[in-house]
């Protein structure tokens, strides 16, 4: 398993300098990096890695969540049924908001420098300059089915409108989720 990672980030669609970055930054326990490393090296205790990787044929293989898909990292982190309504709505969620408070930062919309898990952000932040929105629907003048980026930043005097659509795939679908977020809102930006 140990080629996996290295094979995925030589992919045309990985940015190598940025997917590593966080080995670079300061801001982890050495616990947490060695977790994270464990993870994409696959060497976390799956009932995969112990049927497959520690040969261990009397194992369970199936997911102890759902129990219908191999219990792998990519499964786990991205995959699993059990989990989508929770905690990838959480990930989603956590994500959006760290993006949402550095924008509203930069663009002076807020002076309060909580730390980035206790920022709440409001629906709609606004002053001369720019208008950044959180999970609003954009009115149009006929209906659009997507239409609820998690994030519109608008810039007025430029009139440059931003849609951040929020994702957190795996790798292997890295490429396939880039294209579906700009297709779906394609329509949107017209």
């Amino acid at each position: 398993m140990r080629g996996r990672h290295p094979y995925e980030l030589s992919q045309q669609y990985v940015d190598i300098e940025e997917s590593n970055k966080w080995l670079t930054n300061t801001y982890l326990f050495a616990e947490t990096e060695g977790f994270l490393t464990a993870i994409q090296d696959q060497a976390i205790l799956t009932r995969n890695y112990k049927k497959y990787i520690l040969k261990r044929p009397d194992t369970e293989e199936l997911c102890r969540r759902c129990g219908k898909e191999l219990e792998t990292i990519q499964h786990i982190t991205a995959a699993c049924e059990q989990l989508a309504p929770t905690e990838y709505v959480k990930r989603h969620d956590g994500l959006a908001k760290i993006i949402h408070q550095k924008l509203a930062e930069e663009a002076e919309l807020i002076e309060d420098k909580s730390p980035y898990y206790k920022h709440t952000p409001a629906n709609v932040l606004e002053n001369e300059n720019f208008k950044l929105y959180w999970n609003r629907s954009i009115l149009t003048e006929k209906t659009i089915p997507f239409n609820r980026p998690d994030t519109t930043f608008m810039n007025k005097k430029t009139k440059n409108t931003l849609f951040i659509d929020i994702a957190v795939p795996n790798t292997h679908n890295l490429a396939k989720t880039i294209t579906d977020k700009q297709n779906k809102y394609q329509e949107l930006a017209n």
